[in-house]
């Protein structure tokens, strides 16, 4: 199944988790990730994007940057042009200089945020070519205004919210395609999101919002089964994957990957 108006992806950037990938910033308290478990996590990942029709290039893993496989998180792609983000902790903001030389291979131009504008593509949601933005404690209302900008030069729209829980926007709220929401309760009354249909999640599986609809399929975290019984009531086809590596690390599904459609 794919999406009416939905123009096909049809390629992926992913980064390979380093072994200093157990020391990444995380509030989870689940305990310390195991890497090789996550290692595992991170193959079987890939190979469902590959599965999903994405050529997907694999970069390779940056140990002096614990965080840097949640690669989304320093770019936000387009099918018109890409942005580099201004991580909003410091202790990321090195993992830009490493992502500007690959996505100058499929952009002629790339924008970026500056300071002291901060945004954590995280927080970026695409509905369709409107984005709404998330400030958080990672971006604050300069880069959210920059982005903006960017986005209306490249033709796009797009709006901000203040998020409410979770690490970023994207923590709790996923675009399924179709005007479909994926989201927790705490965004179920948001203004901005009342013309969407909305798939609601009870608070026991608020990790399940982050999911990634692919060409159609829509992964999802393993272990939580409300989740894909409400995406599969709406007409997707699911693909679960284990991912309790990375919730240990506040990271979900979209956070492991750049997607967007090159020409």
């Amino acid at each position: 199944m794919t999406n009416r108006g939905t123009i096909l992806m049809n390629r992926a950037i992913v980064r390979r988790p380093g072994r200093s990938v157990i020391s990444g910033l995380s509030t989870a308290d689940l305990g310390q990730p195991d890497y090789n478990l996550a290692l595992t996590q991170h193959q079987a990942y890939v190979r469902a994007l590959k599965d999903c029709g994405l050529e997907t290039m694999v970069l390779p893993p940056l140990e002096s940057f614990p965080d840097s496989t949640f690669v989304e998180d320093v770019a936000l792609v387009t099918e018109k042009g890409a942005i580099i983000t201004r991580p909003g902790t410091q202790f990321r903001e090195g993992e830009i200089h490493f992502i500007v030389p690959v996505l100058k291979k499929f952009y002629p131009t790339v924008r970026s945020i500056i300071p002291p504008g901060t945004l954590d593509a995280g927080d970026v949601l695409d509905i369709d070519g409107h984005f709404i933005i998330g400030l958080s404690e990672r971006t604050n209302k300069a880069g959210a205004r920059q982005c903006t900008d960017h986005l209306k030069a490249m033709g796009y729209s797009a709006a901000t919210l203040t998020v409410r829980s979770g690490v970023h926007l994207k923590s709790e709220v996923s675009y399924l395609g179709r005007n479909i929401l994926l989201t927790t309760e705490a965004y179920a009354e948001e203004p901005l999101f009342e013309k969407y249909k909305k798939c609601i999640l009870p608070l026991e599986e608020t990790y399940a919002a982050n999911t990634v609809q692919v060409n159609g399929t829509v992964l999802i975290p393993s272990g939580f089964p409300t989740a894909k019984s409400l995406v599969e009531s709406a007409g997707f086809t699911t693909r679960s994957l284990y991912m309790t590596e990375y919730q240990k690390l506040d990271g979900g599904l979209s956070c492991l990957s750049l997607r967007f459609r090159s020409h």
